[in-house]
């Protein structure tokens, strides 16, 4: 695996939390991004205190050697009319384009519960109706289409809490969707926490996976969230994820599966954690060691 095909980068998440902003609520964007050049990292996804004006935003991160590669685009296909949708995909896909990404990762918000404190993310996540799949796979290959035009890549981002958290939903997404329009965002965090055997969706859907989010579970924070059927941001606050390196997860067989399939893009460590109980640089540093001990890289 080398250098020129895989590149680094880490999710904002664990300094400042877009979903529970009083989670690193006083660290400002500057010291994020000074942060993630001194760990050793090249490219950062958006968080919520990043520059609106791309002039800013690039010149901040050029002085640090970064680049953004990717940010979050909540789809409501299944709830709103697409035009509304494709409206706010472009302007999306706008902005990002002149920060210099070229991947849009999306995830569909339509009844998603991943932001509600008071439902259980084991009981009470959507289950999509057969004309909300419809409208939600013909919907994602327009966006795939607009993507396209300044080319870029649309991914599909599974997730906690949305309708398309499981390896069964990934799949009726996949099959459903044109692969030359939709790509997979393959986050192993989520699949571990969703029960699922994140391996068999890898290596299944491989050759649609065009974004990695590097994403660690602690399993004894798991099993308490199963137990006590948390929401999925009680068990963030509860410490459930971590860094490559710092949990349950051995990455090693996730590496030489990406190896393998000749995956080239970026790989983005995510973890969103208390940055008052688990320090931005120290964690950042930590999952930078891992993979280059791990991967090489």
């Amino acid at each position: 695996m080398s250098e020129n095909k895989v590149r680094l980068a880490i999710a904002p998440i664990g300094w400042t939390n877009d979903d529970l902003p009083e989670l690193g609520g006083e660290i400002p964007f500057e010291q994020c991004v000074s942060e993630m050049a001194l760990a050793g990292y090249e490219g950062s996804e958006v968080g919520n205190k990043y520059p609106k004006d791309t002039a800013v935003l690039n010149k901040a991160l050029s002085l640090r050697g970064l680049t953004i590669c990717n940010a979050w685009f909540s789809s409501f296909l299944t709830t709103r009319d697409y035009a509304e949708v494709e409206k706010d995909f472009i302007a999306h896909r706008d902005y990002l384009y002149a920060a210099g990404a070229r991947v849009i990762g999306a995830s569909e918000q339509g009844h998603s519960i991943q932001g509600r404190q008071d439902l259980s993310i084991f009981d009470a996540k959507p289950v999509f109706t057969d004309g909300e799949w419809k409208r939600l796979c013909e919907g994602l290959d327009r966006l795939g289409e607009r993507a396209a035009e300044k080319g870029m890549r649309l991914t599909f981002h599974h997730h906690m809490g949305t309708g398309v958290q499981t390896a069964a939903e990934i799949d009726r997404l996949m099959e459903g969707t044109d692969p030359e329009l939709l790509g997979l965002l393959y986050d192993t965090g989520h699949l571990v926490f969703s029960g699922d055997d994140h391996l068999a969706v890898l290596r299944k859907w491989k050759g649609r996976i065009r974004h990695v989010h590097l994403k660690d579970v602690r399993l004894q924070v798991l099993d308490r969230a199963r137990k006590e059927r948390l929401s999925f941001l009680a068990a963030v606050k509860a410490g459930a994820f971590t860094v490559p390196g710092d949990g349950g997860v051995d990455f090693v067989p996730v590496f030489d599966e990406l190896k393998k399939a000749g995956y080239a893009g970026w790989w983005v460590v995510e973890a969103e954690q208390d940055p008052a109980k688990a320090n931005p640089l120290e964690y950042a540093m930590k999952a930078r060691a891992y993979i280059r001990g791990k991967a090489g890289i």
